[in-house]
């Protein structure tokens, strides 16, 4: 019986991925809009910088803060 609901859900979701493919409309992102004005796009080093960089940074500044708060709850014998 496991079987054939795992096959189930399968080609449900399957199927329901499907009709939202199917469904969607393009972005139609190269007509340009009435007003439009895009300024100029970002170097690769911009690019690097706020999608690798930065994340990258806030991940560690986080992690540091949590480790320090958790050795210092250990030190006062506190549990």
């Amino acid at each position: 019986m496991d079987k054939k609901n795992a096959l189930r859900a399968g080609a449900l979701a399957a199927g329901t991925t499907l009709m939202m493919l199917l469904m969607s409309s393009p972005a139609l992102a190269l007509t340009r809009d009435d007003g439009d004005d895009p300024g100029h796009g970002l170097s690769v080093v911009q690019t690097l910088g706020l999608y690798v960089v930065t994340p990258v940074v806030l991940f560690v500044v986080i992690a540091g803060l949590v480790i320090l708060a958790d050795k210092s709850r250990k030190g006062t014998g506190k549990a």
